[in-house]
Protein backbone atom coordinates (compact mmCIF):
# COMPACT_ATOMS: atom_id res chain seq x y z
CA UNK A 1 0.00 0.00 0.00
CA UNK A 2 1.52 3.39 -0.72
CA UNK A 3 1.07 6.94 1.04
CA UNK A 4 -0.99 9.84 -0.88
CA UNK A 5 0.66 13.02 -0.16
CA UNK A 6 -2.18 15.05 -1.54
CA UNK A 7 -4.63 13.16 0.51
CA UNK A 8 -2.84 13.87 3.63
CA UNK A 9 -2.57 17.92 2.64
CA UNK A 10 -6.17 17.67 2.17
CA UNK A 11 -6.87 15.78 5.77
CA UNK A 12 -4.42 17.83 7.50
CA UNK A 13 -6.17 20.99 6.24
CA UNK A 14 -9.72 19.92 6.40
CA UNK A 15 -10.12 17.14 9.79
CA UNK A 16 -10.13 19.77 12.35
CA UNK A 17 -12.03 17.45 14.13
CA UNK A 18 -13.94 16.46 10.90
CA UNK A 19 -13.46 17.02 7.43
CA UNK A 20 -15.82 16.14 3.82
CA UNK A 21 -13.76 15.94 0.81
CA UNK A 22 -13.53 13.56 -1.89
CA UNK A 23 -10.14 12.05 -3.78
CA UNK A 24 -9.88 9.86 -7.03
CA UNK A 25 -9.11 6.00 -7.01
CA UNK A 26 -7.26 4.91 -9.62
CA UNK A 27 -8.13 1.12 -10.51
CA UNK A 28 -7.29 -1.33 -7.86
CA UNK A 29 -4.45 0.92 -6.65
CA UNK A 30 -4.92 1.68 -2.84
CA UNK A 31 -4.97 5.79 -2.10
CA UNK A 32 -3.23 5.81 1.68
CA UNK A 33 -3.24 8.61 4.28
CA UNK A 34 -1.31 8.33 7.49
CA UNK A 35 -3.25 10.08 10.76
CA UNK A 36 -1.58 10.47 13.68
CA UNK A 37 -3.92 9.33 16.62
CA UNK A 38 -3.92 9.51 20.42
CA UNK A 39 -5.34 6.85 22.73
CA UNK A 40 -9.05 6.27 22.83
CA UNK A 41 -9.58 8.29 19.64
CA UNK A 42 -12.22 7.58 17.97
CA UNK A 43 -12.37 7.87 14.11
CA UNK A 44 -16.19 7.82 12.68
CA UNK A 45 -15.96 7.97 8.41
CA UNK A 46 -18.69 8.00 5.85
CA UNK A 47 -18.14 7.43 2.00
CA UNK A 48 -19.88 7.25 -0.86
CA UNK A 49 -18.26 6.44 -4.11
CA UNK A 50 -19.29 7.55 -7.57
CA UNK A 51 -18.48 5.43 -10.73
CA UNK A 52 -16.89 7.63 -14.28
CA UNK A 53 -19.06 6.86 -16.96
CA UNK A 54 -17.05 7.62 -19.56
CA UNK A 55 -20.60 8.74 -21.82
CA UNK A 56 -19.41 12.78 -20.95
CA UNK A 57 -21.53 12.32 -18.20
CA UNK A 58 -18.45 12.29 -15.45
CA UNK A 59 -18.81 10.54 -12.12
CA UNK A 60 -22.49 9.40 -11.36
CA UNK A 61 -23.16 6.89 -8.47
CA UNK A 62 -23.75 3.52 -9.25
CA UNK A 63 -23.48 0.09 -8.24
CA UNK A 64 -20.31 -1.39 -9.74
CA UNK A 65 -17.77 -0.87 -7.30
CA UNK A 66 -16.74 -2.02 -4.08
CA UNK A 67 -14.40 -0.40 -1.79
CA UNK A 68 -12.11 -1.78 0.35
CA UNK A 69 -10.82 0.09 3.65
CA UNK A 70 -8.17 -1.23 5.71
CA UNK A 71 -6.63 0.80 8.48
CA UNK A 72 -3.08 -0.84 9.96
CA UNK A 73 -1.52 0.73 13.31
CA UNK A 74 2.39 1.68 11.69
CA UNK A 75 3.99 1.70 15.03
CA UNK A 76 2.98 -1.71 15.68
CA UNK A 77 4.36 -3.68 12.44
CA UNK A 78 1.55 -2.76 10.59
CA UNK A 79 -0.93 -4.64 12.94
CA UNK A 80 -4.56 -4.43 11.29
CA UNK A 81 -7.53 -2.60 12.73
CA UNK A 82 -9.86 -2.83 10.14
CA UNK A 83 -10.17 -4.74 6.87
CA UNK A 84 -13.39 -3.84 5.45
CA UNK A 85 -14.90 -4.69 2.60
CA UNK A 86 -18.45 -3.38 0.78
CA UNK A 87 -20.64 -0.98 -0.91
CA UNK A 88 -19.25 2.02 -2.46
CA UNK A 89 -21.59 3.75 -0.08
CA UNK A 90 -20.95 3.21 3.94
CA UNK A 91 -19.50 3.77 7.49
CA UNK A 92 -16.50 2.85 9.01
CA UNK A 93 -15.54 3.48 13.12
CA UNK A 94 -12.61 2.80 15.21
CA UNK A 95 -11.19 3.83 18.30
CA UNK A 96 -7.10 4.02 18.58
CA UNK A 97 -5.92 1.51 20.74
CA UNK A 98 -2.75 2.82 21.60
CA UNK A 99 -1.44 6.64 20.69
CA UNK A 100 0.52 6.59 17.34
CA UNK A 101 0.47 6.85 13.56
CA UNK A 102 -2.94 5.00 11.54
CA UNK A 103 -2.60 4.26 7.73
CA UNK A 104 -5.78 4.30 6.65
CA UNK A 105 -6.10 2.92 3.01
CA UNK A 106 -8.86 3.20 0.22
CA UNK A 107 -8.79 0.30 -2.48
CA UNK A 108 -11.88 0.47 -5.43
CA UNK A 109 -12.84 -3.18 -7.19
CA UNK A 110 -15.41 -4.05 -9.12
CA UNK A 111 -18.26 -6.15 -6.92
CA UNK A 112 -18.76 -8.64 -10.06
CA UNK A 113 -22.05 -7.67 -11.16
CA UNK A 114 -20.63 -4.99 -13.70
CA UNK A 115 -16.79 -5.48 -14.11
CA UNK A 116 -16.90 -3.65 -17.41
CA UNK A 117 -15.96 -0.56 -16.81
CA UNK A 118 -13.33 -1.50 -14.16
CA UNK A 119 -11.22 -3.75 -16.60
CA UNK A 120 -11.31 -1.72 -19.96
CA UNK A 121 -10.44 1.60 -20.66
CA UNK A 122 -10.23 2.47 -16.88
CA UNK A 123 -10.21 6.70 -17.15
CA UNK A 124 -7.62 8.19 -14.97
CA UNK A 125 -9.25 8.15 -11.07
CA UNK A 126 -12.18 5.87 -12.36
CA UNK A 127 -13.91 5.82 -9.12
CA UNK A 128 -14.32 9.29 -7.20
CA UNK A 129 -14.70 8.38 -3.10
CA UNK A 130 -16.08 11.23 -1.20
CA UNK A 131 -15.32 10.79 2.14
CA UNK A 132 -16.91 12.60 5.98
CA UNK A 133 -13.89 12.03 8.60
CA UNK A 134 -14.60 12.66 12.34
CA UNK A 135 -11.61 12.45 14.29
CA UNK A 136 -12.04 13.42 17.80
CA UNK A 137 -12.40 11.56 21.24
CA UNK A 138 -15.17 9.65 21.84
CA UNK A 139 -17.10 11.22 24.00
CA UNK A 140 -16.98 14.46 21.66
CA UNK A 141 -18.06 12.04 18.99
CA UNK A 142 -20.76 10.35 20.55
CA UNK A 143 -21.69 13.73 22.28
CA UNK A 144 -23.31 14.88 19.19
CA UNK A 145 -26.14 11.70 18.91
CA UNK A 146 -26.84 12.21 22.98
CA UNK A 147 -29.68 14.43 22.32
CA UNK A 148 -31.69 11.96 19.77
CA UNK A 149 -30.72 9.07 21.89
CA UNK A 150 -32.40 10.84 24.67
CA UNK A 151 -35.20 12.01 22.90
CA UNK A 152 -35.68 8.70 21.77
CA UNK A 153 -35.59 7.52 25.52
CA UNK A 154 -38.04 10.09 26.71
CA UNK A 155 -40.12 9.02 23.74
CA UNK A 156 -39.59 5.26 25.16
CA UNK A 157 -40.68 6.45 28.21
CA UNK A 158 -43.64 8.53 27.59
CA UNK A 159 -45.09 5.08 25.82
CA UNK A 160 -44.04 3.54 28.60
CA UNK A 161 -46.09 5.59 30.99
CA UNK A 162 -49.04 5.28 28.65
CA UNK A 163 -49.07 1.66 28.41
CA UNK A 164 -49.09 1.66 32.40
CA UNK A 165 -52.07 4.00 32.00
CA UNK A 166 -54.20 1.95 30.04
CA UNK A 167 -53.16 -1.29 31.84
CA UNK A 168 -54.36 0.46 34.92
CA UNK A 169 -57.36 1.81 32.95
CA UNK A 170 -58.17 -1.89 31.42
CA UNK A 171 -57.41 -3.49 35.68
CA UNK A 172 -60.07 -0.99 36.75
CA UNK A 173 -62.57 -1.49 34.14
CA UNK A 174 -62.00 -5.62 34.85
CA UNK A 175 -62.21 -4.60 38.68
CA UNK A 176 -65.75 -2.63 37.74
CA UNK A 177 -66.49 -5.46 35.88
CA UNK A 178 -66.34 -8.14 38.29
CA UNK A 179 -68.22 -6.07 41.15
CA UNK A 180 -71.09 -5.36 38.90
CA UNK A 181 -71.16 -9.28 37.81
CA UNK A 182 -71.26 -9.86 41.70
CA UNK A 183 -73.66 -7.13 42.35
CA UNK A 184 -75.68 -8.67 39.69
CA UNK A 185 -75.22 -12.08 40.70
CA UNK A 186 -76.71 -10.85 44.13
CA UNK A 187 -79.84 -9.35 42.92
CA UNK A 188 -80.31 -12.54 40.62
CA UNK A 189 -79.69 -14.82 43.45
CA UNK A 190 -82.29 -13.00 45.93
CA UNK A 191 -84.85 -12.23 43.18
CA UNK A 192 -84.71 -16.26 43.18
CA UNK A 193 -85.14 -16.04 46.76
CA UNK A 194 -88.35 -13.75 46.84
CA UNK A 195 -90.11 -15.34 44.19
CA UNK A 196 -89.37 -18.67 45.68
CA UNK A 197 -91.07 -17.00 48.57
CA UNK A 198 -93.90 -15.53 47.02
CA UNK A 199 -94.58 -18.88 45.36
CA UNK A 200 -95.03 -20.62 49.04
CA UNK A 201 -96.96 -17.94 50.13
CA UNK A 202 -99.06 -17.64 47.14
CA UNK A 203 -99.69 -21.63 48.01
CA UNK A 204 -100.09 -21.40 51.50
CA UNK A 205 -102.65 -18.58 50.77
CA UNK A 206 -104.92 -20.89 47.89
CA UNK A 207 -104.44 -24.06 50.39
CA UNK A 208 -106.10 -21.46 53.08
CA UNK A 209 -109.00 -20.31 50.33
CA UNK A 210 -109.69 -23.93 49.23
CA UNK A 211 -109.90 -24.96 52.64
CA UNK A 212 -112.13 -22.21 53.81
CA UNK A 213 -114.49 -22.54 50.78
CA UNK A 214 -114.70 -26.25 51.60
CA UNK A 215 -115.60 -25.74 55.57
CA UNK A 216 -118.37 -22.87 53.54
CA UNK A 217 -119.85 -25.31 51.08
CA UNK A 218 -120.19 -27.91 53.28
CA UNK A 219 -121.91 -25.27 55.95
CA UNK A 220 -124.34 -24.78 53.73
CA UNK A 221 -125.40 -27.83 52.60
CA UNK A 222 -125.80 -28.84 56.37
CA UNK A 223 -128.01 -25.87 56.33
Amino acid sequence: MRSSTFVSALLASWIVPSSALYFYLDGSNPKCFLEELPKDTLVVGHFRAEEYKGDGNGYAPGHGVNIHISVEETFDHNHRVINQKGSGNGRFTFTAADSGEHRICFTASANGENPGWFSTGNHLGGTKLHLDLAIGETSEIESRDKEKINDIVQRVRDLNSRLQDIRREQIFQREREAEFRDQSELVNSNIVKWSLVQLVILGATCAWQLSHLRAFFIKQKLT
